[in-house]
């Protein structure tokens, strides 16, 4: 039974407990101390009138009852962010922060020289910059921008293609020396192939052949694409690559390059509401012009 309505910084620190998974990481993030943590969710418990956690020597891990409450707790700390990125500039100000998401390669190969042109150009407007391959929440106002490899089917967004970009197999020269060159896909099973460990998301976007992989098929095997790109760049074995990422590294190797390959769009994403918003509209149109030369290959 519920015997009071939760204070904010309760519910503030449970999102940042279930994400967590320990009081002392939730404690540094929020920067509280353990104790303090510890007391936020036992006030919780106690206003809700469950269990929210059971505690082990590994950590806590949620119950039933926390699982069930975290979606909507993420929502409200999604709109109080939102709420402060708002309150952060007048609309027709160049000022206050955006919030931008992107996948981790884009975020990490791409957008950085596009950002740093912005903010030389308009150093009073914060950048914040969520790297995901989640496509996080525009609706809800979980980003202000974002820039999405797949068509997106939400109402209420302003949506832009881009273009699309080519993503082959590649690998480094040092690893074809070791090993050779595969002259068909058939001969590819005899390689270290780089992909998924647990998330195949990326890897069914390129169609058959990637939705009949699992990650026993793979050599190495990470979740984060910018480690799959780093294992590929240190010669760890062959892997998927956006074609004007390789193009980059001279060492890098087209493998199979007119048997395998597969487009991914991209789009650049804002909501409806943000239209009218200056800086978000500045930063919108900055982004639009350098991915545009981006996937034309001019950078």
């Amino acid at each position: 039974m519920v015997k009071r309505s939760p204070h904010w910084d309760e519910l503030r620190t449970f999102v940042e407990v279930t994400r967590d998974g320990s009081l002392s990481g939730a404690a540094r993030r929020l920067g509280l101390t353990q104790p303090t943590v510890g007391r936020h969710m036992d006030a919780l418990e106690h206003a809700l009138g469950v269990t929210l956690f059971t505690r082990s020597p590994r950590g806590l891990t949620p119950t039933p009852a926390a699982v069930a409450l975290k979606p909507h707790v993420e929502a409200m700390a999604a709109a109080a962010t939102a709420l402060a990125r708002t309150a952060s500039g007048e609309a027709a100000a160049e000022r206050g922060t955006v919030r931008v998401t992107a996948s981790e390669v884009i975020g990490c190969e791409v957008l950085p020289p596009m950002l740093a042109e912005f903010r030389a150009m308009h150093p009073a407007i914060a950048i914040e910059l969520a790297l995901t391959n989640r496509n996080e929440d525009l609706a809800r106002r979980e980003a202000d921008i974002a820039v999405r490899m797949v068509r997106p089917t939400q109402s209420g967004l302003t949506a832009r293609c881009i273009g699309a970009s080519r993503i082959r197999l590649y690998a480094h020269r040092d690893y074809l020396t070791r090993f050779g060159e595969p002259r068909s896909l058939a001969e590819l099973s005899g390689h270290c192939l780089i992909g998924f460990d647990r998330d195949s998301r990326t890897f069914r976007a390129a169609g058959k052949i990637g939705r009949r992989l699992n990650p026993e098929d793979f050599g190495f095997r990470s979740d984060h694409d910018v480690a799959q790109l780093a294992a590929l760049r240190a010669g760890v074995g062959i892997g998927g690559c956006q074609e004007n990422i390789a193009r980059r590294t001279p060492e890098l190797v087209a493998v199979l390059p007119n048997a395998l390959s597969y487009a991914l769009e991209v789009w650049l994403v804002m909501h409806q509401n943000l239209k009218t918003t200056r800086r978000v509209r500045l930063l919108f149109d900055h982004l639009a012009a350098g991915l545009r030369d981006y996937v034309k290959g001019r950078l």
